[in-house]
């Protein structure tokens, strides 16, 4: 995908809030950066303070902690369309707790915090787009807590498939285990069940 692709997919993901003039448009487009990651490497590790929010025009990511025993959690899988980052660090400038690691070769388009404050204050109708895409992610956030405190394990692998059918194909089994809350091998034997259907 071509970075002029990327532009026309992040200004359509944005028009779904708000409306721009076009010298909206490029001047929001002159504020992002343009940022490939290859396969397997970090785009933000542990420790770190975040320094941009990102939009995925191409390719995979998972966001994911480590508890005590190094084991990974992953919390969510970011595809094309989707936006990634850990707010709070980047609210707060607070190191982040998270890894965002690419499972796919992956193109995004990042806005960094100092041109996130430039755009509210030059097109401040971009504050209402940010507080619909908070919102939503709260609420995302909110529901994934309670499938993971209401629903078993089966369940919540029949809502992930439900709810995202072009991401349960293009992850390992071993990522699926990790978001589901289970091992490797219980979530083989949740599949063939679930295929058996």
């Amino acid at each position: 995908m071509n970075f002029k692709e990327s532009h026309t997919l992040i200004l359509n993901n944005v028009a779904r809030f708000i409306d721009l003039t076009e010298l909206e448009k490029q001047k929001y487009i002159s504020l992002l950066a343009e940022v490939k990651v290859k396969k397997k490497a970090y785009l933000m590790q542990a420790g770190e303070i975040a320094q941009y929010e990102y939009f995925i025009a191409k390719g995979c990511l998972k966001v994911y902690t480590l508890d005590e025993d190094g084991a990974p959690h992953i919390s969510m899988f970011a595809i094309e369309d989707y936006w990634t980052g850990d707010m709070a660090s980047f609210m707060t400038k607070e190191p982040t707790r998270y890894f965002i690691k690419a499972t796919e070769d992956s193109e995004l388009l990042g806005i960094s915090r100092a041109n996130y404050d430039l755009l509210f204050l030059e097109i401040p109708k971009f504050e209402r787009f940010y507080r619909k895409l908070y919102q939503r992610s709260l609420i995302s956030y909110i529901r994934r807590s309670n499938h993971g405190i209401s629903l078993d394990a089966v369940e919540r692998y029949i809502a992930f498939k439900k709810k995202y059918p072009k991401i349960v194909n293009r992850i390992t089994q071993k990522d699926l285990a990790a978001y589901i809350g289970i091992t490797p091998e219980f979530m083989s034997k949740i599949i063939s069940k679930v295929n058996r259907m």
